[in-house]
């Protein structure tokens, strides 16, 4: 069983895919698979540098991630262009995994952690969408405190992503995590045992 785990930046996504991991769910982080594939001579990279040039790498070849993500959150189009030539890499590797999870334990759960589930257009690829959800004003609070940014970056960055408000339509089931790490560890234990029955 595939458990997609989506939601916005700063909703708690991570740390609840991560106990669903503690729970013996097979983890599958998009971020993570994101990172591998834009590693220098990866496609996705030579994708990248094709595109904006060697100004975008840092002196180890490596992409500055900073300087990418000040271009890609101001234009919706740029943001586009990227994604166009990281997802299909990326979800071509989320394929590959979980067929060799399968292979060795069929009855696996399998938890994509993949906070553009729904943009990318992925949803056809779990068997249920685990919704991670904050109030907005939450979300931007918990954004500042963890990246050190202003309110306006803040904005941006939520802007750039469907709002989880939007979200909420697609998911099978709906974490609030705007209470404490118990509150949401208990949630995280009722839809465990939910999802196991």
């Amino acid at each position: 069983m595939i458990i997609g785990v989506t939601g916005g930046i700063a909703s708690g996504k991570s740390t609840v895919a991560k106990m669903l991991e503690e729970k013996g769910a097979h983890l599958l982080d998009a971020d993570k698979l994101a990172r591998e594939a834009v590693e220098p001579d990866q496609p996705a990279w030579q994708g990248i540098v094709e595109w904006l040039g060697q100004s975008i790498l840092l002196p180890d070849r490596s992409i500055d991630r900073e300087k990418l993500a000040n271009l890609v959150f101001k234009d919706k189009k740029k943001l586009e262009k990227l994604n166009k030539i990281v997802h299909p890499r990326v979800g071509r590797r989320f394929a590959e995994l979980s067929k060799e999870i399968k292979a060795n334990n069929p009855g696996a759960i399998v938890v994509y952690d993949i906070p553009l589930l729904i943009e990318a257009g992925m949803q056809k690829t779990v068997d249920h969408i685990l919704l991670v959800y904050v109030p907005r004003e939450i979300q931007l609070s918990r954004l500042q405190q963890r990246d050190g940014l202003s309110r306006r970056d803040a904005e941006l960055r939520l802007k750039s992503q469907m709002p989880l408000e939007e979200k909420r339509k697609h998911a099978h089931t709906v974490i609030d995590n705007s209470g404490s790490m118990t509150e949401t560890a208990r949630k995280v234990d009722q839809f465990w045992q939910k999802i196991n029955q």
